[in-house]
């Protein structure tokens, strides 16, 4: 399946400083759709370069990582259920700053 993921508010700088990435994932065997959940266990191998705890805590992102899917709050299509289609575009915005 074909996606468009975006890294924003220093994500970026855990897959090598490269904001957009045009990927290609497959769906788990034996799996009919691809769930958000999915997703993040392929980022979390194939993107992330260094730190993946500053992105992924437990099988969700951590807390303060605004997660937008095709522009909408995942929090409104189901978090780590959401079903993702072709050519969806997954927005991942760290709100959290040092100061």
């Amino acid at each position: 399946m074909h996606l468009t993921l975006e890294f924003g508010g220093g994500l970026e700088l855990l897959c090598e400083s490269v904001k957009v990435h045009n990927v290609n994932v497959d769906m788990p065997k034996g799996a009919d759709k691809l769930t958000m959940k999915d997703l993040l266990a392929w980022v979390r191998t194939n993107l992330i370069k260094e730190r993946p705890e500053m992105f992924i805590k437990g099988e969700s992102v951590r807390p303060g990582v605004l997660v937008l899917v095709n522009d909408c709050d995942w929090e409104l299509s189901g978090q780590l259920d959401t079903t993702l289609e072709e050519k969806d575009v997954v927005v991942f915005i760290s709100t959290l700053h040092g100061g």
